[in-house]
């Protein structure tokens, strides 16, 4: 019998009796030295040696039976040591695991820590999953801060789409406990770019829009309070805590510095500015109600592609799958009730949202390979902002129902 096990293939070499019963050549090389070695060998050729061997005679007898080796629960613990320095790592985190799963999350960052120093640094595997596991304590301990760090550094140095996505959802677990509502509708759009048919994802992030519906209803109320009009300032000023293009939060500049209104001290001019000021805020306030308007569009925009997806996957489910999916769906269509949008600009936004959505784009989804192709290409894969994304999936129907921001900065200026 040959020995069993892939052998690597070895070049078919012509020797002299070979040659002539095959009636191709004299049994002589004309080629010299070295020359003849390598001219006379033609790649994949020769046969292997074992063709030639004996078959092994089986032994008489019944087979051994096979033993799988039994572990009970917690074996880990009674392990006393290893010679094997990488064994005796992940019996360690072993430990670390069970010391999370029972919520005592300062010893297993501490054997986390202890498994972090002390592997080399070829073992790439094990240390992403030590170095989650120590960011997912650090939540549960309150040290958001230095957990992200963790997941950010891990997002750098991620090498193919399953890495990214891992980190994702991990960034995505500690801006919810954070209850950072910006970076976790971010985390989730990064999510979405990289996986676009995943309904949970999409679910997700039409809860998130929903959540922040409130935190901008107060940012509106705050907002007019605090909005003065001063001689000092000669400008409207903007009470908004945030800053930067990309900030879900801010609303519109109030003016710029240019078209500021000056207060006139006369009394004549007085009464002009006090009506040019109430117009000017009456805009303002219509340009919030427009924002919180945008923001239950996109919560919208974002349950009807979730209710799209699963509708599309629903034929091939069964049991809690389909469960869990049909259940989904009452709860969108509950959602969807809590909205006041009409039934054309419904049907519309199922439309824009569902244009991409064919069954050979999902399959292809779910039975994609893993991309490796290293940190720099894997930024690529992502969006850059949050303006990028809704960009992408929301501008259509914005511009089909809310032109009032187009109107806005005219109606300003007409006021100046």
């Amino acid at each position: 019998m040959p020995l069993a096990g892939p052998r690597r293939p070895r070049p078919f070499r012509f020797g002299p009796h070979v040659g002539a019963a095959l009636g191709t050549a004299s049994s002589r090389c004309s080629c010299p030295g070295r020359a003849m070695e390598t001219c006379c060998w033609l790649l994949g050729g020769e046969f292997e040696d074992s063709v030639f061997e004996e078959r092994r005679e089986r032994r008489p007898g019944p087979l051994a039976s096979y033993r799988a080796k039994l572990c009970e629960p917690q074996w880990f613990y009674e392990e006393t040591g290893s010679s094997d320095d990488v064994e005796a790592l992940t019996i360690q985190k072993f430990k670390g695991d069970l010391a999370y799963r029972r919520q005592e999350y300062q010893k297993a960052l501490q054997e986390y820590s202890s498994i972090s120093e002390k592997l080399p640094s070829t073992n790439f595997a094990m240390k992403r999953d030590v170095q989650e596991g120590q960011a997912r304590c650090l939540v549960h301990l309150g040290r958001h801060e230095e957990a992200l760090e963790i997941a950010t550094n891990l997002e750098n140095k991620a090498t193919n789409t399953d890495h990214l996505t891992t980190v994702l959802y991990l960034q995505f677990a500690i801006c919810s406990s954070l209850q950072n509502l910006e970076k976790t509708i971010f985390c989730l759009q990064k999510l979405i770019s990289l996986h676009p048919f995943n309904p949970w994802n999409w679910g997700r992030l039409g809860e998130a829009y929903l959540n922040l519906e409130p935190v901008l209803a107060a940012l509106l109320a705050s907002s007019q309070k605090q909005n003065s009009f001063t001689s000092s300032d000669k400008a409207i000023k903007s009470s908004c805590p945030h800053s930067g293009k990309d900030c879900l939060l801010c609303f519109p500049e109030m003016l710029p510095e240019s078209s500021a209104l000056s207060v006139e001290t006369s009394s004549g001019n007085n009464q002009k500015n006090e009506k040019a000021l109430k117009n000017i805020q009456n805009c303002m306030a219509e340009e919030r109600a427009a924002v919180l308007l945008e923001t239950q569009m996109k919560a919208c925009a974002s349950f009807i592609r979730t209710r799209l997806l699963l509708q599309l996957a629903q034929s091939q489910q069964t049991s809690f799958a389909l469960e869990r999916n049909l259940k989904t769906q009452q709860e969108i269509e509950a959602k969807m009730k809590g909205f006041s949008f009409k039934e054309d600009t419904l049907l519309l936004i199922a439309e824009v949202m569902g244009e991409d959505i064919v069954p050979e784009k999902i399959r292809d989804e779910v039975h994609t390979e893993v991309k490796c192709v290293g940190p720099a290409a894997l930024t690529a894969l992502v969006i850059a902002s949050s303006k990028e994304f809704e960009d992408k999936w929301f501008r259509k129907i914005k511009d089909h129902f809310c032109p009032f921001e187009n109107q806005f900065h005219t109606e300003i200026q007409m006021l100046v």
